[in-house]
């Protein structure tokens, strides 16, 4: 019976990660997707804009 107990572990783990990947493909795209989006590309763009902006004390 210990093959039992030392095949649980990476069984569960295979489960629950089999159950991530597909909560993850099933969530892409669908109705949130434009949202998504737009937030990653406002994220982004302040990103860029403190990165070119001067500053303070600088020459």
């Amino acid at each position: 019976m210990d093959y039992v107990s030392a095949l649980v572990p990476p069984v569960v783990m295979a489960v629950f990660f089999i159950g991530l990947v597909r909560t993850i493909i099933k969530s892409q795209g669908g109705p949130n997707k434009a949202k998504e989006d737009a937030a990653v590309d406002a994220a982004l763009a302040r990103a860029e804009a403190a990165k070119q902006a001067p500053h303070p004390g600088s020459v």
